[in-house]
């Protein structure tokens, strides 16, 4: 598991299962605002339980968020979660995250290269 700020996520499938994603159960607390940024990285998340809205900070859009919800950032775009209640979510990443990252000043994931 990787822990910050608001949030945790336990990595399940990861880039030394050679599978070309990787796929995590992240776990949001209620009441936060999280920004995040995958420069390195596309994300898609399904949302399972929870509520809230994703900004995207590129273009200034917000999005409702709620079971059912699923959001793909193939643009690498700089967004921001806000929660209403706890949120748990199944996101891929790809390339697959290799299980030690943590991000940086910057909200991004840094790229590891999987031997």
């Amino acid at each position: 598991d990787v822990a910050a700020g608001h949030w945790r996520s336990k990595r399940i499938v990861l880039g030394g299962d050679k599978v070309g994603f990787s796929f995590h159960e992240t776990v949001i607390e209620p009441g936060t605002v999280n920004e995040f940024h995958y420069a390195n990285h596309v994300e898609a998340v399904w949302l399972v339980e929870g509520e809230g809205t994703l900004l995207d900070r590129e273009t200034g859009v917000e999005y409702p968020l709620a079971p059912g919800t699923m959001y793909l950032l193939d643009g690498n775009e700089r967004h921001t979660v806000t929660t209403r209640t706890r949120m748990r979510m199944l996101c891929v990443f790809n390339p697959p995250v290799v299980g030690t990252e943590v991000h940086d000043e910057n909200g991004v994931y840094p790229l590891v290269a999987v031997d």
